[in-house]
């Protein structure tokens, strides 16, 4: 794991990896069926591809609709803003310009398996967590520090559950 930034202005990211051992092509068929991941995330509920688009592509969107105990719900529309097969997969939420979040998987072959990162960045754009730093502008370094603590711990938990898929039987492409 790896995070940087304390304050909004300055792109905090963070980044999970785990080792899979199952070729990319077999953990690219998870990563990028965006259907897969809101049963491997306690606050994405669900997600549908928007325009009759089917499967992933550079300028495809979708909309995921989220659930967080302190957040309440919410709607994003995602731009896919990166999608090499067997290498990266990543969508900006709300404005690909000026997206409120960047999330990217990416992938890379090795010894047989697979080296799986997910990546993602808090702003430029703003988003929810904008609004409570605006109300408590003297606790936006906590504010961002215990979301960057919930990513992590969710983005932990997505990377373990896609290699125990990856490396299933009923794995996708097994």
């Amino acid at each position: 794991m790896e995070w940087t930034g304390a304050r909004y202005a300055d792109l905090p990211t963070v980044e999970v990896r785990t080792r899979i051992e199952a070729p990319p092509r077999r953990v690219w068929d998870l990563v990028s069926d965006i259907r897969l991941m809101p049963g491997l995330s306690a606050e994405l509920q669900s997600v549908a591809w928007l325009d009759d688009v089917t499967e992933p592509r550079v300028g495809a969107r979708f909309v995921g609709r989220n659930r967080h105990e302190s957040l309440g719900e919410w709607e994003t529309t995602s731009y896919v803003v990166e999608c090499e097969p067997f290498r990266a997969f990543a969508w900006a939420v709300a404005d690909p310009e000026h997206p409120s979040t960047v999330w990217r998987f990416g992938l890379e072959g090795a010894d047989g398996g697979t080296e799986l990162t997910q990546w993602m960045r808090m702003g430029p754009g703003r988003s929810g967590l904008s609004f409570a730093i605006d109300r408590m502008p003297e606790k936006e370094q906590k504010i961002v520090f215990v979301r960057l603590r919930e990513f992590e711990r969710s983005m932990t938990d997505t990377v373990e559950a896609i290699r125990k898929l990856a490396e299933s039987a009923e794995g996708v492409g097994a």
